[in-house]
């Protein structure tokens, strides 16, 4: 199968998907076995990528850099692919869990607080009759010693888990994906960042009229200011000049 051709935004190779090719790609490696990760990515990813090439480097070698963002988005259709569209995390894990449950796969939910997990697969098994669950696991906000790094790779692995969720925020669930790809057997780590607390229910969404205007980012200020202000008054200003400078361009597929 072709390799999905990517819109270079700068430096940051975003996938030139729609909802259904993103969810039809990851289904092919699930069938085939193919092992990869998949980055969801919008301003923020791709301008903490300007700071640290290691992070621009696991998006890029990425199986799918899917765009979270209208941003993205509006940056794929200025360098040529029309038909690009938006990938949001939580989104993109509630089409894949639907196919899983058809199908069979299995899933692993590793990330986010104490007891989180756990409620997302009961609300997920709610949501989806069939879907199977492998295990579920809310790690320490310190970092692990190695000992117990490798017993979760282990517990990962003895699931037998098709798709590990990561649940970690950006940058550390892109780091900890690329770390541990060559360790786990499962086809598909998928990064979907707040999902976990929003399908769990602990968070809302931002109104579909402000995700499709480009707008969820004032959403998210307005509910959490003194974690993002710092961010957004620092990203989106830089983003604006940077994309202004290096326009998006299509790249030839891998």
């Amino acid at each position: 199968m072709a390799a999905l051709p990517r819109v270079d935004v700068l430096g940051v190779g975003i996938s030139a998907v729609t909802p259904g090719t993103a969810v039809e790609e990851i289904g092919r490696r699930v069938e085939t076995g193919e092992r990869g990760y998949v980055c969801v990515t919008g301003v923020h990813g791709v301008m903490e990528s300007q700071r640290d090439p290691a992070l621009r480097r696991i998006h890029n070698a990425s199986g799918l850099t899917v765009p979270d963002g209208m941003p993205m988005v509006w940056a794929g259709r200025r360098a040529g692919a029309p038909a690009m569209s938006r990938v949001p995390g939580p989104a993109l894990m509630l089409d894949v869990l639907a196919r899983a449950a058809e199908r069979g796969w299995s899933s692993y939910f590793y990330g986010a607080g104490p007891g989180v997990p756990e409620l997302l697969a009961e609300r997920l098994c709610a949501r989806f009759p069939g879907l199977r669950v492998a295990g579920t696991h809310s790690p320490p906000y310190r970092p692990l010693t190695a000992e117990e790094d490798a017993e979760i790779v282990g517990r990962i692995n003895d699931s037998g888990a098709d798709l590990v969720w990561v649940g970690l925020s950006t940058p550390k669930q892109e780091r900890w994906m690329a770390a541990h790809r060559p360790l786990l057997t499962a086809p598909v780590l998928l990064g979907v960042g707040a999902a976990f607390d929003l399908h769990a229910g602990l968070q809302r969404p931002a109104p579909a009229w402000m995700q499709q205007r480009g707008l969820e980012w004032s959403y998210r200020l307005a509910r959490e200011p003194r974690r993002l202000w710092r961010r957004y008054l620092r990203n989106n200003p830089e983003y604006l000049a940077r994309i202004a400078l290096r326009p998006p361009r299509m790249r030839e597929a891998d």
